[in-house]
């Protein structure tokens, strides 16, 4: 399921010299998301505009803490956020739903299991008394304390998958 286009920009390495790639060969892109899954994996998720000779238009990056790309999905629509880690870790109660299908797949050096983020006993770099289980596992910053300003939700508020906020 390797492309070698996909291949190509999973081995930029780094976000940003991913997104220079994507500019340079492919010109326009629109973020359309950045996900965040405990404290230690992102998912930035992008449409590409003329994505030929990509397979299809949307790019799932996985990155670590660092902005190191760990994997680049091609798919031909947008995922939902816990679709992707249902498809990653079937075995978590709290994330469910269909990927869409993957046409493309690219893994660098820094690819894991991201299944081990989510254990009881992930590692952390907040104390015990500073975070809090994310959603499916993981930690992050206990509500009311987050670890940056990245860490908000669209409107300032802060709060779980299912809409709570932090008071």
């Amino acid at each position: 399921m390797t492309d070698a286009s996909v291949q190509a920009l999973a081995d930029a390495m780094d976000l940003g010299s991913l997104l220079q790639e994507i500019r340079d060969r492919h010109g326009e892109f629109d973020l359309l998301a950045h996900w965040k899954q405990g404290e230690f994996h992102h998912d930035v998720v992008l449409r590409v505009h003329r994505f030929a000779p990509l397979p299809a238009p949307v790019l799932v990056v996985s990155t670590n803490c660092n902005g190191g790309v760990k994997e680049v999905l091609c798919l031909g629509d947008v995922p939902e956020r816990y679709a992707l880690w249902h498809h990653r870790c079937p075995g978590v109660p709290e994330f469910s739903g269909e990927l869409p299908p993957i046409a493309a797949q690219a893994r660098t050096s820094h690819y894991f299991d991201p299944c081990e983020l989510l254990a009881a006993d992930a590692r952390s770099e907040l104390r015990p008394e500073f975070r809090e289980r994310d959603v499916g596992g993981g930690w992050r910053a206990r509500c009311g304390q987050a670890d940056s300003p990245f860490d908000a939700e669209p409107g300032g508020a802060r709060g779980s998958a299912k809409g709570e906020t932090c008071s």
